[in-house]
């Protein structure tokens, strides 16, 4: 559940097989039970690409080579 935009209380969010492993597996990752935490980073770096992309930025991601990679939205 998370917050509705419009001030309206909660919201329901169904998630289909594939979503809910890879949320599970997040959450084991970022050691949380809270699947909101995993929803919020990912729902926040998803509004940083969008805003950057928007004003004609790139949002990169360097690897441990050093290489850089664009995020995709």
């Amino acid at each position: 559940m998370s917050d509705d935009p419009r001030g309206m209380g909660s919201v329901s969010v169904e998630l289909n097989h594939t979503l809910a492993t890879l949320l599970a597996r997040l959450c084991v990752e970022m050691d949380t039970e809270n699947p909101s935490d995993v929803m919020s980073r990912a729902l926040g770096l998803l509004d940083m690409a969008m805003r950057t992309k928007r004003t004609g930025g790139r949002l990169c991601f360097v690897n441990e080579r050093g290489e850089l990679g664009d995020v995709a939205v």
